[in-house]
């Protein structure tokens, strides 16, 4: 910025001579020092002026008149340029600039140096200048420049202010020579060490105030002396006549003359106690949130809220909760509890070995009177912080006696009982208590305590919650499961079931023997996708479809083709109604796997299939194991996708193992480990089912399993020649008398001479319908096992169906003749025909 060639007519014509008026505007008064000033806050005392963005002058201040002697109404809204002397220069800390760099759009954004400057009455004036860039409320730039009235301000020399400024310091401090001897202290410092200067002065530090500590900061100061580097260090000490520990930060600084020479220490003590305790509350709630709750588990959870306050907090914690969150009862209480309170220990955590300060024990109950903290804090709803003074002990040991003993033992001085509260449910409370730490609680240590306290409450109710839900998970999932399965002459069984133990909660998986007919049986495993009750209710209804499948003799194909529609139908349910593709995105929630085999005795064939289901193994009678290659399948729910089903011959004494996949997933090994274990654990030839179920679990799950386990084992029986009675029939009405005689000429053979008229009158009820309906061929079957069954094949696939006949129509007794003669009956579906069956059960004596 320059200055205009020619002044304006209203600018004064400048002088080399300043007016006597000038000088005593610009002049400042002279001030000593010592008096008191009428207005600590002199605004004239300071020059300012504001310049907007063009370069104009908008603020003048009553300073800004002293120092350069214009008036408000003579500067504002002129150029800032026209203030610069001819030739004029700025001088700033890095140097001297051009004038024209003072232009605001060229300034840095603060700025501070020398500039020449003209008063109104031409003198040339070096004014020191502070500029701060600043934007105003309508968004424009604009500079405030500022300048102290020193210019003619005396130097001055003060000893005594000095002095005070030392001894009146806001921290305490020591002034220590060359032999780091005392020499001064502040007052704060007499304070802090509880002796005068008188009594120190001369001494070491340790000498003064030995500790380890301070043999340290001893070091530190020799090391200032040596180095002239200052120093710092921060530690923990409680110093005498002080009844805690105070957390200290000490910065050491060497003192030099003006020749550079050290000539001593100085060291300035700060109190960081405060910093200190709030830095570790904050660790502490750090602490808290990745500790408290790392399983779902009421009793260790309380227990971590313990050890979590230990020793940092307080010296002794207890938890204890009301009865029926402890034992996972009924419904907790949502309000305040109401006079005297009976609560259960379930957590204890003390600094001394043992925790011999407490009176309950772990898993006991106990009665706290309402004078009591615990039942204070639950009475109003928030935490309670007391002393422990010879009045409460004395009502203490009023109503208990063991308590205010060692209440006296240990000297217990301070306690704290904050609520565990969550969700508004009451669960109990957390006492914290000193004997051990002589500071007695802060209000910062109430706050503390209700915060941890707090989180561990909403833990422990999710431990709750979960506890309550995977008992009724288990409860349900116990009730459909079955406990016994009935012996089968098909089969030799064992079997495992092992519930989840981890927060996923209970799963679905499930196992089932079916009884078919044809002394046939059914072996199924199956694991519904998901945990909890769901999983629970949903294995439940496919475990009933499957039994009622299999009643009506279904393939393993078919039956898993059936399933998949009732899984779908199960989705559509869980949608709501929504559309088929929410349907299907729902399947995902209720999908299942599942494992169907029949196995027939009389052909020692087993027929297989799976949907997503792990393979089964094949134990041969020698040991050799063998997984049985089935195709995959789909897992039910996926819909319209095909299952197929293989046949294999089992030699009598085979094992079929069916499992599901909690038994051969696991984080510590891979699927083909997991499968060779099962392979090693499988091969013990003839060995008990039930020895060979635990062999398995031990070895693949030597701990609790991350996900159900179900297991079943099924050795292989197969019926003699003897046991079973074959007869091709013809066509001709003429037959069914033959066929009558074979029958009964069988049953004697067999011994069941008892069992003669009904199986006479069975066989010539389902031979007449098979000639009369059907087509060949057609074959008598008569097996002796457990119970009596008689089969007519023929290969027609029309089934008769069971009706109550009228009173003048000829035929339609037959069936019904034969369900009441026999215990059971049905038709199943074969490849090339279908089959009729009647079971009759035989007097014990009879098999």
């Amino acid at each position: 910025m320059r200055r205009p060639d020619s002044a304006r007519d209203d600018q004064p014509v400048r002088s080399n001579e300043p007016r006597e008026t000038d000088r005593h505007e610009t002049d400042p008064p002279e001030t000593d020092l010592h008096d008191e000033p009428t207005d600590p806050f002199d605004e004239a005392a300071t020059a300012r002026a504001v310049i907007d963005e063009r370069g104009t002058v908008t603020g003048w201040s009553e300073g800004a008149r002293r120092l350069l002697g214009h008036r408000p109404s003579e500067i504002i809204g002129r150029s800032a340029a026209e203030l610069l002397a001819d030739g004029a220069t700025a001088r700033s800390r890095t140097g001297t600039l051009d004038p024209a760099a003072l232009d605001p759009a060229a300034l840095p954004a603060g700025w501070t140096g020398t500039v020449t400057l003209l008063h109104r009455n031409g003198d040339r004036l070096d004014v020191r200048l502070l500029a701060h860039r600043r934007t105003t409320d309508d968004g424009a730039t604009e500079w405030f420049l500022v300048s102290p009235l020193t210019r003619t301000a005396p130097h001055f020399e003060d000893p005594h202010l000095l002095e005070l400024v030392f001894m009146q310091s806001p921290c305490p401090m020591a002034v220590y020579d060359t032999r780091l001897r005392l020499r001064h202290v502040s007052e704060d410092m007499e304070s802090l060490l509880g002796l005068t200067e008188d009594d120190v002065r001369g001494l070491r530090l340790p000498e003064a105030m030995p500790a380890p500590e301070i043999d340290n900061t001893e070091r530190r100061m020799l090391r200032a002396l040596k180095t002239g580097e200052p120093q710092h260090l921060e530690f923990s000490l409680r110093l005498p006549g002080h009844d805690r520990e105070y957390a200290w930060a000490v910065s050491i600084a060497p003192l030099r003359d003006g020749d550079g020479r050290t000539r001593g220490v100085v060291v300035a003590v700060h109190d960081m106690t405060r910093q200190n305790s709030a830095q570790q509350r904050l660790l502490l709630v750090n602490e808290a949130s990745t500790r408290i709750g790392s399983a779902l588990d009421v009793v260790s959870t309380a227990q971590e809220l313990a050890d979590v306050a230990v020793p940092v907090l307080a010296d002794f914690v207890t938890v204890d909760l009301l009865p029926e969150v402890s034992g996972g009862g009924a419904e907790t209480p949502a309000g305040p509890l109401p006079g005297q309170v009976r609560l259960r220990r379930v957590a204890c955590r003390s600094i001394l070995e043992g925790a011999p300060e407490a009176v309950i024990e772990l898993g006991d109950t106990s009665f706290y009177p309402d004078s009591s903290p615990a039942a204070e804090c639950l009475i109003t709803q928030r935490g309670v912080m007391k002393r422990v003074t010879d009045a409460h002990v004395a009502r203490w040991e009023t109503s208990d006696p063991g308590r205010a003993a060692k209440i006296r033992e240990f000297k217990f001085h301070s306690t704290m009982a904050v609520p565990l509260r969550a969700r508004g449910t009451i669960l109990g409370v957390a006492t914290f208590s000193r004997h051990r730490s002589p500071a007695p609680f802060e209000l910062d240590d109430l706050l503390l305590a209700e915060e941890i306290t707090a989180r561990a409450a909403v833990c422990i109710d999710n431990a709750r919650r979960y506890t309550r839900e995977r008992d009724t998970a288990l409860a349900l999932q116990r009730s459909l499961l079955p406990h016994t399965l009935p012996e089968h002459a098909a089969v030799e069984f064992a079997f495992r079931y092992l519930p989840a133990d981890s927060g996923a909660g209970v799963g679905g998986d499930w196992f089932d023997v079916i009884p078919l007919s044809g002394a046939r049986v059914g072996l199924v495993v199956g694991d519904v996708v998901g945990h909890g009750v769901q999983a629970s209710a949903t294995m439940g209804r496919l475990r009933t479809a499957v039994r009622t499948l299999a009643d009506v003799d279904l393939p393993p194909d078919e039956l898993l083709t059936h399933l998949d529609d009732l899984v779908n139908h199960l989705a559509a349910e869980a949608s709501g109604g929504q559309p088929l593709g929410a349907a299907a995105e729902a399947a995902g929630d209720v999908g299942a796997t599942c494992l169907y085999a029949v196995y027939d005795p009389v052909s020692r064939r087993c027929s297989l299939a799976r949907a997503g289901h792990p393979q089964p193994a094949m134990v041969t009678p020698d040991g050799t194991v063998a997984f049985l290659d089935l195709p995959a399948g789909p897992p039910l729910g996926l819909g319209n996708l095909p299952f197929e089903s293989v046949e294999v011959e089992l030699r009598e004494g085979s094992v079929l193992a069916l499992f599901t996949n909690g038994l051969i997933e696991s984080r510590e090994r891979g699927i083909d480990e997991s499968f060779a274990a099962l392979r090693t654990a499988l091969a013990q030839p003839a060995a008990p089912l039930e020895d060979t179920c635990d062999n398995v679990l031990k070895t693949l799950l030597p701990g609790r399993p991350a996900d159900d386990v179900a297991l079943l084992l099924a050795r292989t029986r197969a019926l003699d020649a003897s046991q079973v009675a074959t007869w091709e029939l013809d066509s001709d009405p003429a037959g069914v008398a033959q066929a009558r005689r074979d029958a009964a000429e069988q049953l004697a053979a067999w011994g069941l001479e008892g069992a003669v008229f009904t199986t006479e009158l069975v066989v010539s009820e389902l031979v007449t319908n098979a000639i009369r309906y059907a087509q060949a061929p057609i074959q008598l079957r008569l097996i002796h096992d457990r119970s009596l069954i008689c089969e007519v094949s023929d290969g027609s696939n029309t089934a008769p169906h069971l009706r109550r006949a009228r009173v003048f129509d000829e035929g339609g007794r037959g069936l019904l003749l034969v369900a009441q003669l026999t215990q059971s009956w049905g038709t199943r579906q074969g490849t090339g025909g279908k089959t009729i069956w009647a079971e009759q059960t035989l007097p014990v004596a009879d098999f």
